[in-house]
């Protein structure tokens, strides 16, 4: 009777053994596959321009270390079209992004690429077309965001990089290369989202492809315009989101549960993963801004079937004393702010 109770005991311990690490490898995969992470365009012109990057022990660091000890695990980069030299609003040329991307692949982060479809910044309140691109007929503009994304993303591709993800525009709840691509004519934009949507997948059919649009707590406005996209038949894989309680003069408080109800709703309305691609808070409202960021993780994470992808920071290296930008998270010395630690749980 003891050998059988021994045998029985061992035998259900290895089994319970073997059960609780199948668990915990599965819990680390899941943890793993999150992404948690950062844009961080801005990067190669602080550098050429003599910013350095410190860790809180005040030793010069490469700024993607410093972000990967802070948990971080994907970059995020834009593309311009044919920018200008400015430092701030410029560069981020297909050449720089390779560049780029080349080095965040060697450091071990994950890529996203970001398809401005301009020279120059866009977001709600701008969406102008590339100069080159000002007069072409509506055929002919299609091509372009076809021959752009396709060129680009088989750059980084002949460089060894692919890329996970990529945005087919920038924040776009009015559409993008105005006027053509406006919601005002919803027929041309998903002709033009679905043109970025065909050039990624040509390159590789395993490239998730992202439509953003910002005010990530506004449900209303994210129902109207995905509703419009599957009307039309827009191609796309995620729904990204921008959530800055800044902008619309809010604290994190007040709007995270909108946050999460949006991203709960987006998954199921539309059965697409979601995603927060930007994220900020003050950079001088430090607790403030661990808080908020947190929150947004935890939202994230708690989208059903894992169908939360991940959060990333809008430019948290982009000092602001370099940038003017008030929404980084890093400190005047050149430290990440301990806002960023967030990112670790």
């Amino acid at each position: 009777m003891m050998k059988k109770y021994t045998v029985f005991y061992y035998t259900f311990s290895i089994f319970s053994i073997l059960g609780l690490n199948t668990t915990a490898l599965s819990q680390k995969k899941n943890k793993s596959a999150f992404a948690k992470g950062a844009d961080v365009s801005w990067l190669p012109q602080m550098e050429a321009t003599g910013y350095r990057f410190y860790d809180t022990d005040g030793n010069e660091k490469d700024c993607l270390q410093l972000l990967k000890e802070r948990g971080m695990n994907t970059i995020r980069l834009r593309v311009f079209v044919n920018p200008s030299q400015d430092k701030a609003s410029g560069h981020c040329s297909k050449e720089e992004t390779v560049a780029m991307a080349l080095r965040a692949q060697k450091a071990k982060m994950r890529i996203m690429i970001d398809f401005h479809y301009s020279d120059t910044w866009a977001d709600p309140a701008k969406q102008a077309k590339p100069a080159a691109w000002a007069n072409l007929s509506f055929d002919a503009l299609q091509q372009k965001v076809y021959e752009h994304t396709f060129d680009v993303l088989t750059a980084l591709k002949k460089a060894g990089v692919t890329p996970e993800w990529v945005q087919v525009g920038n924040e776009i709840p009015g559409g993008m290369l105005w006027p053509d691509g406006s919601t005002n004519n919803w027929t041309q934009l998903a002709q033009l989202l679905n043109k970025g949507y065909e050039a990624t997948k040509a390159v590789n059919a395993k490239i998730k492809v992202i439509v953003h649009v910002d005010e990530g707590n506004n449900n209303e406005k994210f129902r109207w315009f995905f509703d419009k996209a599957t009307e039309h038949l827009v191609k796309y894989d995620v729904i990204g989101l921008s959530y800055y309680p800044f902008w619309i003069k809010k604290d994190y408080s007040e709007t995270i549960a909108d946050l999460q109800k949006n991203l709960n709703d987006m998954a199921s309305r539309y059965q697409k993963e979601v995603m927060v691609v930007e994220v900020g808070g003050v950079d001088e409202q430090v607790q403030n801004t661990k808080e908020l960021l947190a929150a947004t993780i935890k939202a994230v994470r708690a989208v059903p079937d894992n169908k939360g992808l991940g959060v990333l920071y809008w430019e948290p290296q982009g000092a602001k004393y370099w940038s003017g930008y008030g929404l980084s998270a890093w400190q005047p010395d050149g430290k990440p702010s301990p806002a960023l630690d967030a990112f670790k749980e």
